[in-house]
């Protein structure tokens, strides 16, 4: 396959010049003006030495010129380095070195470590500002600037196969992994974006989840081939994207189930008109069966899409079809994360690798073109987790008669408690609706008589009183009584979560397996 990332953008220039391609801190851009702006800042990388396949990292909040540098180091040939917004700077300095970055791009937010980045990057050769400001006496190559002093660079015209960006996973289980993406990786997920999302060049998309993480990314590169329009906030903010889409009449969002809650918790939600808004697209966790009931009562006409996916798949894998995203077609299956994305193939198996019937549990692994092309030096975690050219994901579901898939659990977070398999999410969910719960999440700790016994941490609304006692009989009331909680953790500040919205379990799980010789 022969697609390239920036031909989504010559495409928009191309079909829809004169629109709205960009609209950012009160300023609009059209696609012809961007596409400019892509073409004249690859020549000012390029005029800084970098070479085709170099790596050039990025260190934003969301913003036009983060977009304009995700088409622009891919235009001059390089490779893209999104770091995580959200990592402390000793997670920054390994991904920035593991990648041997030799440009950063970064905005005013992160300008105070500069002087750490370049103390302890020593491959770190030059750093390009994308803030507004004129950032004095740093050092520092500013965008516009560039865009300014430079002609437009020619399309660097990569290949599909080429690599087009560096992912670094969170690293829950270790260092964090640098997943490559191929052009033809991101291309075709975004071709299935299109196609399953709808994305025309009316969309209005608003960049509210992190520009850095690929939550958001399908849509970066799905609204561009749409030649639709990107609207942008610096970060999730519940009331500021109530505005945005009432203000610039968004048609679309993507959003973690957490940034749902909070937007539902903002005073007087159910008056608050969207009608602009033609779905809630949500994923990277699964949605807490209290949130979503709760969705469904304040927007009843509301599309959800729920997808499903992970970094290693560019990264949507799953996602429901346009027939089941209203709540009363949908029923119990507004639950599931939809069906297999057009040009993939996904299987649930057993251990062995054997496909499982209908309704049971196993492993999802997928083949197909938006399957990564390995792990940023490291052949052996590729070896193990791409088999025959299935990737193997490490979450278990279930796939029911019709292909529609039920995530599960994580395998990792799995919990076998006196031999029994418990999976934490189906407890979670019934902790979830109880009255005066926030967030919940359960792992497993250590036990002496059954190895693993089920604990949960739990944050109560707002004026809420909880007991472990009262924890554990609602649960009780509700599932098994060996899945129930045997501890419970009343925790006063929220769960710590990854950039993506995920809770971090390894936090709550390793003050619990210290010395134990085994962190699950």
């Amino acid at each position: 396959m022969n697609e390239r990332l920036t031909q989504t953008l010559r495409r928009a220039a191309q079909v829809n010049p004169r629109s709205a391609a960009t609209v950012c801190a009160g300023r609009t851009r059209t696609w012809d003006e961007v596409e400019e702006r892509v073409a004249r800042a690859a020549a000012g990388l390029r005029a800084l030495g970098i070479a085709q396949g170099d790596r050039v990292a990025l260190l934003a909040l969301n913003s036009d010129r983060y977009l304009e540098s995700y088409y622009a180091v891919p235009w001059m040939g390089g490779v893209l380095v999104p770091l995580n917004t959200r990592l402390a700077a000793s997670d920054l300095h390994y991904m920035v070195n593991d990648a041997d970055a030799k440009v950063i791009c970064l905005d005013e937010s992160f300008l105070h470590l500069l002087p750490q980045l370049r103390e302890a990057c020593p491959g770190l050769q030059h750093v390009v500002y994308l803030g507004d400001d004129a950032a004095a006496g740093q050092g520092l190559w500013h965008w516009d600037e560039m865009v300014a002093a430079h002609p437009r660079l020619p399309d660097a015209g990569s290949n599909g196969t080429d690599l087009a960006g560096i992912f670094y996973t969170g690293g829950s289980t270790g260092k964090p992994k640098g997943v490559m993406l191929s052009h033809g990786n991101l291309v075709s997920n975004a071709v299935n974006g299109c196609y399953m999302i709808g994305y025309d060049a009316a969309s209005v998309f608003l960049h509210a989840a992190p520009m850095c993480h690929l939550t958001d990314g399908m849509s970066t590169v799905a609204v561009t081939m749409a030649a639709g329009t990107h609207v942008f906030i610096p970060k999730f903010d519940a009331a500021q994207v109530l505005d945005m889409v009432s203000r610039h009449k968004v048609t679309n969002v993507t959003l973690v189930p957490t940034m749902i809650a909070m937007i539902l918790e903002v005073p007087g939600i159910e008056r608050m008109a969207l009608s602009s808004l033609r779905q809630f697209m949500f994923g990277s966790a699964p949605m807490p069966e209290a949130t979503l009931k709760r969705a469904v009562e304040v927007w009843p006409d509301m599309l959800f899409l729920h997808g499903w996916g992970m970094t290693e798949l560019s990264p949507i894998g799953t996602m429901l079809p346009m027939s089941m995203r209203k709540p009363a077609v949908a029923g119990d299956r507004l639950k599931s994360c939809g069906q297999p994305m057009p040009n993939i193939d996904l299987r649930v198996v057993d251990p062995d690798g054997n496909t499982v019937a209908a309704g049971v549990t196993g492993e999802i692994v997928v083949r197909g073109p938006t399957v990564m092309q390995g792990y940023w030096n490291k052949p052996q975690e590729t070896a193990a987790a791409v088999v025959d050219g299935w990737f193997h994901t490490g979450d278990a579901a279930l796939m029911d008669q019709d292909g529609y898939v039920y995530i599960v659990d994580r395998l990792k977070d799995m919990i076998i408690s006196g031999g029994e398999n418990i999976y934490s999410t189906e407890v979670e969910n019934a902790i979830s609706l109880m009255p005066g719960v926030a967030e919940a999440a359960v792992i497993g700790i250590p036990d002496a008589k059954w190895g693993e016994r089920v604990h949960a941490v739990v944050v109560p609304r707002e004026g809420a009183q909880l007991t472990q006692e009262a924890v554990t009989a609602w649960t009780r009331e509700r599932i098994a009584g060996y899945k129930c909680p045997r501890s419970v953790t009343i925790r006063t500040e929220r769960l710590p979560l990854s950039g993506a919205g995920k809770v971090l379990k390894k936090e709550l799980r390793d003050p619990y397996w210290a010395g134990h010789g085994k962190k699950l």
